[in-house]
């Protein structure tokens, strides 16, 4: 069901506004951690869930609320989404504990989903044409691109100047002229065949990544041999396993399984976790280093960052010409192995150093995201059919949110909490940092192999058997 006439333009425009919020949330809100923490009288572990309940909600959600969308209308979800976000955004400016805090975040990621879920498919049904859709979706990763390198940069400046909850309220403008632009430009459109809603999928899956998460924050504080972990751990597998077997039951499941069997589906998912599971949830940790560890102001700490975001932007502009001479999964490969390069120089940085230390393993991680961003996202949508492709882009950011999430929580374990926050030994955090930036190159290297060997096995098929068979 179509309700108006389409108007590509201003359509386009309002999907990058709400895009670039919601992303821009997620990098905004690492440079205020450390006055959160001082305010709100938080530990290591309240700021972990700042982070994670918003990541965890993003990743679980994301495909539930595609296919309420389809059912019940793309504009009415993506404008509920909007509503759900800006609202919670005021509620975490106006937080008076880390436990509201936390839960609010929570509540932003459930619309965070809703906005991601349905942008894909609204842009789809403006774009009709292919080319058309094309220069749509390069926006749209531009868009991304632009809010991760301004976002350490914006959320410095917002907490020098206005204190942390301005992080939060920048949201609220950018939300109602997200709301104009929906009433003027936006129309509403459905699958006329629309997949059921995977409640068990959702519950079985929510269900597991918390216990999982919560078992990794809380091991450090409980003691990993105590019955209170080792039951979160065991219930994580039940739920986890359970919700494999639920998928693979399900007339319609939430993630077809079945699209595992193309390797170049499986590479794309495996990498996304590697990145997000790697650098992106070690920058928590690199931010809490630079402002309690070299005392850096907020803005200070932006500004550190933006010689390598500045790079990644630029570097994922270019990558997005190279993807016509060069295979996005080459890209992939390449951009994780310089990830893992990165992350195994980040550690010359010690208790003592300047900032600069970090500089070259952060522009040679940097240089690799900015390959591996618009490459992945190539890979990811170019392994399923075109009508699947909102399927696949949100599989691909359940992936790399479930990655962040998990990286964060599992970090956690290597680095001492009351250090972390000044309060013990700098030199026992930056201890603990190295351990996870290592582990963490270690991660990216894996991802890199596996995904090259998974991608090299589609190519052999490719050129034994002409055409690899869908798996849909």
């Amino acid at each position: 069901m179509k309700t108006q006439r389409p108007n590509p333009r201003g359509t386009l425009a309002v999907i990058c506004l709400a895009t670039g919020m919601l992303m821009l949330d997620i990098a905004v809100v690492n440079t205020a951690l450390s006055r959160i923490a001082t305010d709100l009288h938080a530990s290591l572990t309240g700021l972990q869930w700042v982070v994670d309940a918003y990541t965890l909600a993003l990743a679980t959600f994301v495909l539930t609320a595609g296919s309420v969308a389809d059912r019940v209308g793309r504009r009415l979800v993506f404008s509920a989404g909007i509503g759900v976000f800006t609202l919670t955004s005021v509620v975490c400016a106006l937080a008076p504990s880390m436990a509201v805090l936390d839960a609010a975040r929570a509540v932003q990621g459930i619309g965070a989903a809703m906005m991601f879920a349905s942008s894909l498919a609204i842009l789809v049904d403006a774009f009709p044409d292919r080319e058309d859709r094309v220069g749509a979706f390069a926006a749209y990763g531009a868009t991304i691109g632009a809010a991760f390198a301004l976002g350490p940069l914006v959320g410095g400046l917002l907490t020098t100047a206005f204190g942390w909850e301005a992080v939060f309220l920048v949201n609220v403008p950018l939300g109602l002229v997200a709301f104009a632009g929906i009433r003027a430009w936006l129309r509403e459109s459905r699958d006329p065949s629309p997949q059921a809603v995977d409640w068990l999928g959702q519950a079985t899956l929510t269900g597991g990544l918390f216990l999982l998460i919560l078992a990794l924050i809380r091991g450090n504080d409980v003691g990993w041999a105590s019955g209170q972990i080792a039951a979160e751990l065991a219930g994580a597998a039940v739920l986890l396993v359970a919700f494999i077997v639920t998928e693979s039951r399900a007339a319609q499941p939430m993630l077809p399984l079945g699209l595992f069997r193309r390797r170049d589906f499986s590479a794309a998912q495996i990498a996304a976790f590697a990145v997000s599971g790697s650098f992106f949830a070690l920058f928590f940790y690199m931010t809490l280093y630079i402002q309690e560890v070299l005392h850096l102001s907020p803005i200070e700490t932006g500004l550190t960052y933006l010689p390598g975001t500045g790079l990644m932007f630029v570097v994922s502009g270019a990558t997005s010409q190279l993807l016509n001479r060069i295979s996005a999964g080459t890209l992939t490969v390449a951009g994780l192995a310089l990830v893992a390069g990165g992350l195994a120089l980040l550690p010359i940085a010690g208790a003592h150093s300047s900032w600069t230390a970090l500089l070259p393993g952060q522009l040679v991680v940097c240089l690799g995201t900015g390959l591996v961003n618009p490459a992945l996202a190539a890979l990811a949508m170019g392994s399923v059919p075109e009508h699947r492709s909102g399927l696949a882009a949100g599989v691909n950011d359940a992936f790399r949110q479930g990655g962040i999430a998990v990286g964060v929580a599992a970090f956690g374990a290597l680095v001492p909490a009351a250090a972390a926050l000044g309060h013990g030994s700098p030199e026992a955090y930056v201890t603990g940092m190295h351990h996870a930036m290592y582990v963490g190159a270690i991660l990216a290297a894996a991802g890199a192999v596996a995904s090259s060997a998974l991608l090299a096995g589609r190519r052999r098929k490719v050129g034994a058997g002409g055409l690899v068979a869908e798996a849909a």
